[in-house]
């Protein structure tokens, strides 16, 4: 049987540097090849025989993961933060680095990091790509009451972006330069455009037979909206990646950052070592749910009853990645069990 061969790819925008190395050790081949498709045919053609690859998460990992995996044994995308720790040294260049990642595949200590299907990535690219549509609205709107405000407008803050409103007050102001009327309607007009390119957006994501029945099913939470499903979803990919939840919930960031030495402990704020989507997300979720969801709005009190209304909604926040787990992981709709009556 031919001997497997270990390939370390240094990513980069335009070059990949490569490592090929033997089971034992012995470097086989080492260089640089062109991000381009057509150039790693080429370099698939060379290659020694079967091989097994690393490469770390980049922003252009995705579409060299998916163009090279068929061809391999085994393709693995290596987490970047881990790495980091495992891979310091004084010296650190593209050869260094394909070759560092090429040893920690061979002796299987290589940090990996999930990687989700490629039409689950398209789909999340949609979804963050509606987020950003989200925020420039937001930052926009913000921008017209800054107009209003800087030229002493008065006006009505709950039915400014309303059509119907903004034309009658563009009319009625008085003392208003025209170049800040104009600043308005070209905001006023690239609002819309925004309010109607995420819904179209949304719409798309709900049509996908793929994550249609995950979302329905985790809307059948109370507090759960399409928006916060459809987040959970596509950020999480597989939920089996999770044994527990409270690896989840350290996923989303949701838990303080720890840090033990000499038998003391302490701890930090909330981890910057999370998917920011998913946490984003749940927070602002976890301040409406307990509107909704009365096992949430009795955990809200009991943990405001302490005296910290950031407290609660992080608390909040938690109980809803363990409902989200429960429900994906179980594959059926949320069901509220009955608090047994004590005799």
């Amino acid at each position: 049987m031919e001997s497997i061969h270990y390939v370390g790819l240094d990513v980069h925008k335009k070059t990949i540097a490569y490592c090929i190395k033997t089971v034992s050790g012995k470097t086989v081949r080492q260089g640089v090849v062109n991000a381009e498709r057509k150039a790693l045919r080429q370099w698939l053609t060379e290659l020694p025989g079967p091989w097994m690859g690393a490469l770390e998460a980049t922003l252009f990992t995705g579409w060299i993961y998916d163009f090279l995996k068929p061809h391999a044994v085994e393709l693995k995308v290596a987490h970047p933060e881990m790495l980091k720790a495992i891979t310091a040294a004084k010296k650190k260049n593209d050869r260094a680095d394909a070759e560092k990642l090429a040893d920690l595949l061979r002796v299987n200590l290589l940090p990996e990091c999930a990687m989700m299907s490629e039409e689950l990535r398209e789909l999340r690219r949609i979804l963050r790509y509606r987020n950003l549509v989200v925020r420039t609205a937001v930052k926009i709107k913000n921008k017209m009451s800054g107009l209003l405000m800087e030229v002493g407008a008065t006006y009505d803050k709950r039915r400014l972006y309303g059509r119907k409103y903004f034309g009658e007050l563009l009319e009625r102001v008085e003392d208003v330069p025209d170049s800040v009327k104009d600043l308005l309607r070209l905001s006023r007009g690239n609002l819309e455009l925004f309010t109607v390119a995420q819904k179209q957006l949304i719409k798309t994501l709900r049509e996908q037979p793929l994550i249609r029945g995950r979302v329905e099913r985790l809307m059948s939470i109370a507090g759960v909206g399409e928006i916060m499903a459809l987040t959970w979803v596509l950020e999480i990919g597989d939920p089996a990646r999770f044994s527990n939840s409270r690896q989840a919930i350290s996923y989303c960031g949701l838990c303080s950052a720890q840090r033990e030495s000499a038998g003391k402990e302490q701890r930090g704020p909330i981890s910057k070592k999370r998917n920011k989507h998913l946490q984003t997300m749940l927070i602002e979720a976890a301040k409406l749910a307990p509107h909704w969801n009365p096992q949430l709005a009795a955990l809200h009190e009991k943990e405001l009853a302490k005296g910290n209304r950031n407290r609660a909604s992080l608390a909040v926040a938690r109980k809803l990645v363990e409902y989200l787990l429960a429900v994906d992981r179980r594959g059926t709709p949320f069901v509220v069990e009955d608090t047994p009556q004590v005799a």
